[in-house]
């Protein structure tokens, strides 16, 4: 799926928080090249520092050495060029399906009769069609995320940055969101960062997976996922997929019984 084109570039990136005796080494010289229309999921034990790595791209954190540049304009602090979905149901609970979907082109000056058609055209896609005027009080999780995805999609950022996005959804309702999920990236053809702790959801959604060090996060290893696109539950077990799952398990293991002082 990837273009071959560079379009996110993470250089010799490090972040420590707090100084002196007390400070936390978050990411030890990070280097990474994402390319455009490219599917990457980052992969690591918890506190290894991808979440930290991903707000960073994303501008919510400054990193305390190095540089990320978009396209070739350096990174500063957030920007519509990217869009975020959290764990947490980041919605506005006073404004229903569309009107959340509609949030950020609203902030941008879009007159209301094109924002009304790209909140419709999203809303289509992600399958809530009918549930326009619902609140999010009375939408499931796996309903709530979908309106967030929606949402980031709408406003037509070059990438997308996903932190555990489906953490909090039951097993089944979290594999029918990665391949919605997977869907509509094939659709939009957008950049896509995942950060996530579940190997399969890393291998099934990616082209590439980057696996995280403990503390300090570095890069560990890079795993190229060759998997046949469109992708749908039965890739996960296909030899190929159990090969690459066996090899990030390893990976892991060894950093979590080093996190447990494990020899």
């Amino acid at each position: 799926m990837s273009s071959g084109k560079t379009e996110l570039i993470i250089s010799d990136v490090s972040k420590t928080f707090g100084k002196g005796q007390k400070a936390v080494h978050a990411l030890d010289h990070i280097d990474l090249c994402v390319n455009q229309k490219e599917f990457v999921s980052i992969l690591g034990a918890s506190g290894c520092g991808k979440s930290t790595l991903l707000r960073i791209i994303g501008g919510l954190e400054k990193p305390t050495s190095g540089s990320v540049t978009l396209g070739g304009r350096r990174v500063t602090g957030p920007g519509s060029d990217r869009g975020m979905v959290f764990q947490s149901y980041t919605l506005f609970p006073w404004l229903t399906v569309q009107k959340n979907i509609e949030f950020g082109l609203k902030q941008k000056g879009i007159p209301a009769s094109t924002r009304s058609q790209i909140a419709h055209e999203y809303i289509e896609r992600v399958g809530l069609k009918g549930f326009e005027s619902a609140y999010p009080k009375a939408l499931s999780g796996g309903m709530k995320q979908r309106v967030a995805i929606a949402r980031a999609l709408a406003n037509d950022p070059e990438v997308i940055l996903l932190d555990e996005p489906f953490g909090a959804l039951d097993m089944q309702t979290r594999s029918l969101m990665q391949e919605l999920l997977l869907g509509v990236w094939e659709q939009s053809q957008k950049t896509v960062i995942l950060v996530t702790h579940d190997i399969d959801e890393a291998i099934f959604m990616a082209d590439r997976v980057v696996v995280m060090e403990s503390r300090p996060g570095k890069i560990k290893e890079t795993i190229d996922i060759h998997l046949p696109r469109p992708r749908d539950y039965r890739v996960r077990t296909t030899q190929q997929f159990l090969k690459y799952k066996a090899r990030a398990v390893e990976l892991i293991r060894n950093e979590s019984m080093k996190g447990m002082n494990i020899v």
